[in-house]
């Protein structure tokens, strides 16, 4: 019997074959393409902000107003160091629907079969493409493309997150419209992809099973 709970092995199992998915060498018939989301909240500054000076960092006033939110979908492909930024209203099963058609069709139309690294999301699931277009499309679609889910809890298993973190960084802290939004996402992604900036992943199972041994399942002698 296992002396830990099953979720633990679960956890393991998915742990595990993300990172060999990773180590597996570039392939451009079965590129590997980490996908995620967030939101970024637009801000926009009621009184001009006073620019950085010689000792003296720039200055925010603390009132502003708020123009609601956007979605940014993000697609990563580690192994080339190239990205795309897609920035959306929403973030419904039709849209995650759509984004999957146009890494299908247009990012990789030459592709046997693109290995999609993403979350569990409830609107990341192959059912969401059945909503979106008439089953013979969402098969079409779907047959183009193998989805890899972090496990529960295991989303920092995702480089795409990590790429985010720069993204947003890089995007500021107060962004006031959409169109700014757009403007911005798409200068840093031509400079990091012209850049081919990447993630240096040094995890592996074998790392893993040192470093995350609590995680494992204990086995009887």
């Amino acid at each position: 019997m296992w002396c830990v709970p099953t979720a633990s092995a679960e956890f393991v199992a998915a742990m595990e074959h993300i990172l060999d998915l990773y180590e597996q060498p570039y392939d451009p018939l079965h590129p590997k393409v980490c996908f995620d989301e967030t939101n970024k909240q637009l801000i926009e500054e009621t009184r001009q902000p006073v620019p950085a000076r010689p000792g003296q960092v720039a200055r925010y006033d603390y009132e502003y107003k708020r123009n609601g939110t956007r979605n940014l979908f993000l697609f990563f492909e580690p192994l080339l160091g190239q990205r795309h930024i897609e920035v959306t209203q929403r973030r419904t099963k039709q849209d995650f629907a759509h984004q999957m058609r146009w890494l299908a069709d247009v990012a990789y139309p030459d592709a046997e079969c693109v290995e999609v690294v993403l979350d569990n999301l409830n609107t990341h699931k192959p059912a969401s493409l059945y909503e979106a277009f008439p089953p013979a499309e969402a098969n079409r679609i779907l047959k183009r493309l193998n989805f890899h889910y972090t496990p529960k809890h295991g989303s920092w298993l995702n480089m795409a997150e990590i790429e985010f973190s720069v993204i947003l960084r890089q995007l500021g802290a107060r962004v006031p419209d959409e169109q700014t939004l757009k403007r911005r996402a798409k200068a840093i992604e031509d400079s990091r992809n012209r850049a081919h900036s990447t993630v240096d992943w040094q995890f592996t199972s074998e790392d893993a099973r040192v470093r995350l041994a609590r995680l494992y399942p204990s086995i009887p002698e």
